[in-house]
């Protein structure tokens, strides 16, 4: 890391915060870590210091967790929403890209919307992989659009590593990101329904309380 990035961590992290954080030293570590942390209903953001001092996260949560956490392993912190129709929630994934392929962490309440090798080509094929595993409780298909990356580094001024506080504004500016579609009108006329025995898998572990209410 730089001075930069190095004063970026010292802000946000305790000594024994960064000795856990050293032992996540590989992309997928940082997944099995999310993985083992109860999925949060809760209806605020937590930064990635205090994903470690709760042990629970959302996807934003997640999300912001693996950026730093990737981060600390040399991989610029990014960000992208997957966008959903109005029948469903967004989920965000930390990007991470490894000999010119693209690999994402994320935390989810459905089992599909996770970790994925770092084998794809584009960001937009990395994307296609969640079409679907994106679904809601009446079993529709519900992926739409994705944004663009957003490095976060770019609110290091804010501390978006180690304060509540102001974690808004990174959410705000995935918001505003610029979207690229993922099916046209035509093709979301045809979609089909998830056949049962994929939508009790990709809700196997879930946590009813977190799901959207159709």
């Amino acid at each position: 890391m730089n001075a930069k990035q190095t004063g970026a961590f010292r802000a946000a992290f305790s000594a024994s915060d960064m000795a856990l954080l050293r032992k996540l030293d590989s992309p997928f570590k940082i997944q099995e870590f999310l993985w083992r942390l109860p999925y949060s209903t809760d209806n605020f953001y937590r930064s990635p210091r205090t994903v470690l001092r709760d042990r629970k996260a959302h996807c934003f949560d997640g999300a912001l967790f693996a950026a730093a956490a990737l981060r600390r392993l040399g991989f610029p912190p990014l960000l992208i929403d997957l966008l959903p129709n109005d029948r469903d929630d967004d989920h965000v994934l930390a990007l991470f890209k490894i000999a010119g392929c693209w690999g994402a962490l994320a935390k989810s309440n459905f089992a599909g919307l996770t970790y994925r090798e770092a084998i794809h080509r584009s960001v937009r094929e990395l994307v296609v992989t969640y079409f679907e595993q994106c679904f809601n409780v009446a079993k529709e298909k519900t992926l739409r659009a994705y944004t663009v990356p957003l490095n976060v580094a770019r609110f290091d001024s804010i501390n978006w590593m180690g304060d509540d506080g102001q974690l808004q504004r990174v959410a705000d500016a995935l918001d505003t990101a610029r979207k690229i579609k993922v099916i046209t009108p035509s093709m979301i006329r045809r979609l089909a329904l998830v056949d049962e025995r994929s939508y009790k898998a990709g809700l196997m572990g879930s946590n009813p309380d977190g799901l959207f209410k159709v």
